[in-house]
């Protein structure tokens, strides 16, 4: 069978974790590319110009040049349709609102038109539809056909919408990961851990764990935050809850109008009705708000002339302001009031039906308190206008224009007591005033409402003013300025030693008093406790111990193929132990066919070492003793014999070793012994090196490790519980 100029996927893999192409997640594919092989991108007559005219963004891939237009030059000077491959996908993910920027295609062997392609991706199912979208689109460019570009890019971003991080949550995580705090996503939705193990809290769009949900309650419930505010001295209109329509005109009455009427359990502005004048404006007010909210009870209060402002509190601090505004069209004698909306509201490009767009689109036809407001001016959506006459479409709503630098103090101090007294660590406070920049007092404002999670997208995304970082403040309202939320985490691989070394590891840490999680081949323990694996992955069973808020320290074992597979369950580590690069055999059916591509594999455990962290290595194996140079922290060598090179230069360099002497183990910082051990006969002494060193590593004192090795058991009696 002759080869055809095609693109065949022949296996995509998700690694979700550190790997041997990069640190962060990516999607690697196995391609063959038949008979293109033979033809380069400048053999393909007029595929360049397809190209850069259907994906006019390529321009800014820098690719291997590493400058801007990189990859454009690669492509005219010729190069193979994997390479083009990866820079669509690519492509095709951030016109699709996921921006990435990681790729990398290597042939596999000579000549075979075989290729390894790894791109980087934020969401496994993005990333594999974007490589699907991206072969087709390619192959069109080749074959000179057409292609529908927009509607793949719709698709693709509506899968964006539905399956990644909320924008809100999206900015919380960057910031953390700006402050090099790890995170994992726990849900589908928006919530997300940051942190490891015991020193991990939890976020939930706009609320963290911190959020009580007896403050929740206080804070849906209008008629007692509002009690609760009053009696510590916050301006709040004054206002009674009813139940029927004509309680409704009674209270009115009796709070003099203009009034308020809007849901006793409501938020976001459903179903409220401002500055209400008449009998029957409050009876219709009321059918809305009664069928808006949860209860059939109704808050009427005296209405506040002025502005619309949400006031972001985040811990005890005021960390952004937004205003609303008032929403007219004028007439012009032909058009209804719908066209007039889209015609003078919804053209702004601000407004739009997605969660990126800082306003809203209006629907007169459909918004019933459009409806009402429209009603109380004896029209309807489709009444029409006179030319020139002003109509109110919405009295307020819209708050996404940034006022922060003009609060006064005095009202962000009132702000962020109504937070503390209703309990919220993070609130939006809403708060009626004509001129923010006054004190409440002065101008008769008042608080009208505290919400816990309150939207963040105003001040992330305002209409006008400046952005504010809102995820940073966040979470520096959860991590002091010295925390990582890291635990101390030991990673370890190899083929020879490397399980008894991390059984041994994670033994020190525990009675150094650590609660310690330990996933290696001979299971996943906590605190020496094996639990069931349950069908998990080795990556799965590695972030249980990192989602598990009891656990204090972990030691991880990861084998080549794990770290092929799927890649390494944490970001980063304090420990990385590398025992032998040996044996790449097991690992074959991965087009591994040598010592040196298997070095490739596994230096991926000093990549991932912290710049504060320590690498453990072998100084038997030559290999092992030239991963040193890849090492941002600090290195111990260790082996059995002193006199070898690697340990005799580390000492020459007065830097950390430990090896065996007669029947002693010693621990020297350069020429100075720094401790002795007695040799344990249960383990092989590479283990028992490698483990003492990693102890060190971990700062462990010599006296607490000998205690350990004294009390270790090599082949524990497995108890289940």
């Amino acid at each position: 069978m002759t080869k055809k100029k095609d693109i065949e996927v022949l296996r995509v893999t998700h690694l979700r974790g550190p790997n041997i192409w990069t640190y962060r997640p990516v999607i690697e594919a196995w391609l063959d590319i038949g008979e293109l092989e033979n033809f380069p991108s400048n053999l393909l007559p007029g595929l360049y110009e397809r190209l850069t005219a259907i994906l006019p963004g390529l321009i800014i891939h820098r690719c291997g040049v590493g400058e801007h237009g990189g990859f454009l030059e690669r492509l005219r000077d010729g190069t193979y349709a994997g390479h083009i491959l990866e820079h669509v996908v690519l492509e095709l993910q951030n016109l699709a609102g996921m921006k990435t920027g990681f790729g990398k295609t290597r042939q596999i062997g000579e000549n075979t038109g075989l290729y390894k392609m790894a791109f980087r991706t934020r969401q496994e199912q993005v990333g594999r539809a974007a490589l699907a979208a991206g072969r087709d689109l390619l192959m069109a460019m080749i074959e000179d056909r057409p292609y529908d570009l927009a509607a793949t890019v719709i698709d693709l971003t509506d899968l964006v919408e539905s399956v990644c991080l909320g924008p809100s949550t999206a900015n919380i995580v960057d910031a953390a990961t700006v402050r090099k705090i790890p995170s994992i996503r726990l849900t589908d939705g928006n919530l997300v851990q940051l942190g490891h193990g015991a020193r991990q809290r939890r976020i939930w769009t706009a609320e963290t764990e911190d959020t009580s949900a007896i403050a929740e309650g206080i804070a849906s419930d209008k008629d007692l935050t509002k009690s609760l505010l009053a009696s510590c001295g916050v301006p709040v209109p004054e206002g009674e809850l009813v139940t029927s329509a004509e309680a409704a005109w009674e209270a009115a009455q009796d709070i003099g109008v203009p009034v308020v009427v809007k849901p006793y359990d409501g938020n976001h502005g459903r179903g409220v009705s401002l500055n209400l004048m008449t009998e029957a404006d409050v009876t219709a007010a009321y059918a809305l708000a009664a069928r808006k909210g949860d209860s059939k009870s109704v808050i009427v209060e005296r209405f506040i002339a002025g502005n619309e402002h949400r006031l972001l509190v985040v811990g005890k601090r005021l960390i952004a302001a937004a205003a609303g505004e008032s929403l007219w069209v004028t007439g012009n004698g032909k058009s209804n009031i719908i066209e007039l909306v889209d015609d003078q509201i919804n053209t702004d490009p601000r407004r739009g039906t997605t969660e990126d767009s800082p306003l809203n689109a209006l629907a007169p036809e459909h918004g019933a308190e459009i409806i009402l407001e429209l009603e109380r001016q004896g029209m309807t959506a489709y009444s029409v206008p006179q030319d020139g006459q002003k109509v109110l479409i919405q009295p307020n709503g819209n708050v996404a224009f940034d006022v922060t630098d003009k609060v006064h103090p005095q009202v962000a101090a009132m702000a962020t007591l109504a937070a503390r007294v209703v309990g919220l660590d993070i609130a939006g406070i809403d708060v009626v005033a004509a001129d923010i920049s006054r004190p409440l007092e002065e101008q008769g404002g008042a608080i009208i409402e505290v919400n816990a999670s309150p939207g963040l997208l105003a001040h992330l995304k305002p209409a006008s003013g400046e952005p504010r970082n809102v995820g940073e403040a966040i979470v520096d309202h959860l991590f002091a300025q010295d925390e990582s939320g890291r635990m101390p985490i030991v990673g370890i691989t190899g083929k020879h030693g490397a399980t008894m070394a991390s059984r041994l590891i994670a033994w020190l840490l525990q009675i150094s008093g650590k609660k310690v999680g330990l996933s290696c081949a001979d299971g996943l323990f906590v605190n020496g406790r094996l639990l069931p694996r349950d069908g998990f992955t080795d990556w799965e069973t590695g972030e249980r111990l990192l989602l598990n808020k009891n656990v204090e320290a972990g030691v991880f074992e990861a084998s080549a193929r794990m770290i092929l597979t799927e890649g390494l369950a944490y970001d980063k580590c304090a420990v990385g132990v590398v025992t032998d690069v040996s044996d790449f055999e097991d690992v074959a059916e991965f087009h591994i066919a040598s010592l040196d591509k298997l070095y490739g594999v596994l230096r991926t455990q000093v990549d991932v070492i912290l710049p504060s962290g320590v690498a453990v290595l072998n100084a038997a194996d030559a290999q092992v003793v030239d991963m040193a140079d890849l090492c941002d922290g600090e290195v111990i060598f260790y082996g059995v014999d002193e006199h070898l090179a690697a340990i005799a230069q580390h000492r020459q360099d007065g830097k950390r070793v430990v090896f065996q002497r007669a029947d002693r183990i010693v621990l020297a910082q350069g020429y100075d012994d720094a401790a002795s051990l007695p040799l344990s006969p249960l383990v092989p002494p590479e283990a028992v090196l490698a483990a003492i060193a990693a102890g060190w590593a971990l700062g462990l004192t010599p006296e607490l490790i000998g205690a350990g090795l004294r009390t270790f058991e090599a082949n524990p009696k497995r108890t289940h519980h």
